[in-house]
């Protein structure tokens, strides 16, 4: 097999192809031929060296690939070779195979290009399982999501949309905003000229938003706060803007709110399995009929992962960009 090495940790410099033995699908395992990888913040972290994975878990950057079913391992039933799937990885994406733990396996969507499906797995998981499983996101109410250019953001604003939420999403720049206007988003925020408290504010008639996602972190913790409806429920899922900032606990108290922080990698598998499961049986059907769909902004070959890193990192992507082994 083919996969991206990163040695040592540091600058996108230091990603190249190398070389390894394949590796036969362990028990609950399938080994899928990668058809492309999705790229996410997270890697660019790890690549850096500030996020390990987990234990147990390779060290081949990668969360997310589509593909074809090549081999499945002892004890897996309900897939086969041929099968065209895409699938959340603990890691080990970046490369022409992969093994997937069964469970963690999604169908390719009908109507959705295989190498497209790469696109899917971390950002609707992490969208789902925070807007449903986490803040609970009901019909008529208001949603802010924070980034909404990106790929979770993305995919975020649709599947608000398709909840019924009135969504309101943060973006830089004019064509950003409308963009996710576009996606499903009642309003757009332009993060550099306006202050999306007050927007929110006068859009909802003084309600404020019940839930906020948002990927900015500390730079943003007073403002979410404020911007908060009665019974508010703000969930911080990045912090690419600090880890440490200042809460106000009485605003938070006045609002009867709630602030919750969460991660998808380092969670248990079974706790992944049960996400998976819930974004088959929740937001498959969105896909099919058109409410939600993959936002692919570049696809680059497996030896461009610097460029594909350099590029994320620039902040002029909007939705995913995928590698293509």
């Amino acid at each position: 097999m083919r996969h991206v090495s990163v040695s040592p940790a540091g600058s996108p410099a230091n990603l190249a192809v190398v070389d390894a033995p394949d590796q036969p699908p362990g028990e609950d395992e399938v080994a899928v031929a990668v058809a492309a990888a999705g790229i996410n913040r997270a890697d660019l972290l790890q690549r850096a060296g500030h996020y390990p994975p987990p234990p147990g878990a390779s060290d081949v950057l990668g969360l997310e690939v589509s593909g074809t079913v090549v081999d499945v391992g002892p004890g897996v039933s309900g897939w086969a070779p041929g099968d065209q799937v895409c699938a959340l990885l603990d890691g080990g994406g970046y490369a022409d195979r992969a093994l997937v733990p069964a469970a963690q396996l999604l169908p390719v969507p009908d109507g959705v290009p295989l190498a497209d499906a790469a696109a899917l797995p971390e950002a609707v998981c992490t969208a789902w399982s925070n807007l449903a499983g986490v803040a609970h996101l009901a019909a008529g109410e208001w949603l802010l999501v924070h980034g909404g250019s990106g790929g979770v953001g993305t995919v975020a604003v649709q599947i608000g949309a398709a909840l019924g939420a009135h969504v309101v999403a943060t973006a830089g720049g004019p064509d950003r905003v409308e963009r996710c206007r576009a996606l499903g988003a009642e309003l757009g925020v332009d993060h550099r000229e306006q202050d999306f408290v007050e927007v929110v504010r006068e859009a909802s008639g003084g309600h404020g938003a019940d839930v906020v996602l948002d990927v900015v972190g500390a730079a943003y913790l007073a403002d979410n706060v404020r911007v908060l409806a009665t019974g508010g429920r703000l969930v911080v899922i990045g912090m690419q803007q600090g880890r440490r900032g200042e809460l106000d606990l009485g605003a938070l108290v006045a609002r009867r709110a709630s602030v919750t922080g969460t991660t998808l990698r380092s969670r248990p598998a079974a706790e992944k399995a049960a996400v998976v499961a819930a974004v088959r049986e929740h937001v498959w059907p969105m896909l099919a009929d058109g409410r939600v769909r993959p936002v692919v902004h570049a696809r680059l070959p497996l030896a461009e992962a610097a460029a594909a890193h350099e590029l994320l990192d620039s902040g002029d992507v909007f939705g995913k960009v995928l590698l293509v082994p």
